[in-house]
């Protein structure tokens, strides 16, 4: 397979093909939803292990991490929605005073059209079929522009994509800078990307002229908590398989740990024993590790080891040639160094010791509100605490990385991380849009000559009564 990019003069027809699609009303039955939903998942699970052999040419992820957190997610998925369609988009009747009930309120839920998924390379699956899935079940007709720099797996999807799919409402986009810009010209009905805000903000100002809604899935500096009365080893070996998840090249990785400075040496001592029973011989080349998705990703990541006033811990070591990183624990790290610059996006975990809990609430309400703020602490009122005084777009007691496992929670950010959710319903919410109706009938017309002129004081009365009601005392 060859990655061949999308030329850029097709794109605006490829465009008008799907709205046209859309305007005709083919994406709304229900059972051509589920049909596309089930065809999904079939792509998916009959072409697992090209999907596979693909994401592991593209970013070395192994085996049991593609089918831990692509394949089977998304086959899942795709049933539950097609599954819930009935219940997701039948209207809904309002509980409303006995005297709108003639009205009969009503909230329509409706496909915003035709819209734009923008996927990176570092989950290409989950990341980009995730947001059509929610796509598919709302009935909107979507284009999927893949990375480039996942070339293995976009060529792949590129090609399975029409033998399973309706062409005429769904289409691979292939392509880097030159094409993303071109698609970003054009109207869109909704956008949705997942990605560093770097360039989030460029697609905002594009979004913008046409007053496009977007999901933004970005990510940030994901803080790790630690109580030091909890269990410090089943902290550091949970913390630590999040970080090593995909290499650490995950938005909802740990980025740092804040702890206690009295509790870090046992702490770095269980991160050392977690990583001998992980990575017996090392994990510079260990199977069971991903590798960095290309020479500019790594030299950025060993920069940052290189300008660090930390000390390393273990790790460290680094192959250009095979493009791996070690995974690298650097302790002492103050919250000016090199690894607080930004978000780290790879495997090396940075441990910053304060002066209390309270401490690392504070220094974490003062950064920017990262995508996940993870806690290790079994005391209900410091989980409080940390609700109640910092922000993030998800907030994880006592483990890393496995909420993404729950279907029924919503994934996404706030401020800086992001905005806009996914997962199942979120999902399909995004692509949604709700269409409030009433539905006044000819029996009301004599309780209606109220509101009409010419203005009389007894029907300002009548309709004062109306809209001045009582405050209950005390209130």
């Amino acid at each position: 397979m060859q990655f061949t990019t999308t030329p850029t003069s097709e794109l605006p027809g490829i465009r008008e093909t799907l709205r046209a699609t859309f305007k005709a009303g083919t994406p709304q039955p229900i059972e051509w939803r589920r049909h596309q939903l089930h065809q999904l998942a079939r792509m998916v699970q009959e072409n697992a292990e090209l999907f596979v052999q693909a994401i592991a040419q593209d970013v070395g992820k192994p085996k049991v991490e593609t089918y831990f957190a692509e394949i089977g997610p998304i086959v899942q998925r795709c049933l539950l929605n097609a599954e819930k369609l009935e219940e997701w988009t039948s209207p809904v009747n309002l509980v409303v005073p006995d005297w709108q009930k003639p009205w009969s309120p009503t909230i329509y839920k409706g496909g915003k059209g035709t819209v734009l998924i923008i996927a990176p390379w570092n989950y290409p699956m989950i990341l980009s079929l995730q947001p059509l899935v929610g796509a598919i079940a709302a009935g909107c007709c979507a284009v999927i522009k893949p990375s480039e720099i996942a070339p293995h797996y976009s060529t792949l999807l590129s090609e399975l994509a029409p033998k399973y799919l309706e062409s005429s409402a769904f289409r691979v986009v292939l392509g880097g800078v030159p094409e993303t810009t071109k698609l970003l010209e054009l109207q869109w009905d909704h956008i949705f990307y997942t990605g560093n805000s770097r360039v989030a903000r460029i697609i905002a100002r594009a979004a913008a002229q046409h007053l496009t809604p977007l999901t933004l899935e970005l990510g940030g500096k994901c803080p790790v908590i630690i109580d030091p009365a909890y269990d410090l080893k089943i902290a550091a070996r949970r913390t630590l398989w999040g970080k090593a998840q995909n290499c650490g090249q995950v938005c909802v990785a740990p980025d740092y740990v804040l702890i206690p400075r009295q509790s870090q040496d046992a702490f770095i001592s269980a991160l050392k024993e977690a990583y001998a029973e992980f990575f017996p011989a090392g994990s510079l080349s260990s199977e069971s590790i991903s590798r960095i998705v290309s020479p500019e990703h790594h030299a950025r990541i060993m920069d940052l080891l290189e300008r660090t006033q930390g000390q390393v811990v273990f790790g460290g070591a680094s192959s250009f040639q095979d493009l791996r990183i070690e995974l690298t624990v650097v302790r002492d790290v103050s919250p000016t160094d090199s690894l607080m610059e930004g978000e780290i996006f790879g495997p090396i975990l940075a441990v910053v010791p304060v002066d209390t809990v309270q401490q690392a609430i504070e220094l974490v309400r003062d950064s920017k509100y990262p995508l996940v703020l993870y806690a290790f602490t079994e005391s209900d009122t410091l989980k409080s605490e940390i609700v109640k005084g910092t922000l993030s777009g998800n907030v994880v007691f006592n483990d890393t990385f496995q909420q993404l496992a729950v279907n029924e929670l919503p994934l996404g950010g706030v401020g800086e991380s992001g905005y806009g959710r996914q997962v199942l319903k979120y999902t399909f919410d995004e692509f949604s849009y709700e269409r409030a109706s009433i539905d006044m009938p000819k029996q009301a017309e004599p309780f209606l000559t109220v509101r009409y002129p010419p203005y009389t004081e007894e029907n300002f009365g009548v309709m004062a009564a109306t809209a001045f009601l009582d405050i209950p005392k005390g209130l």
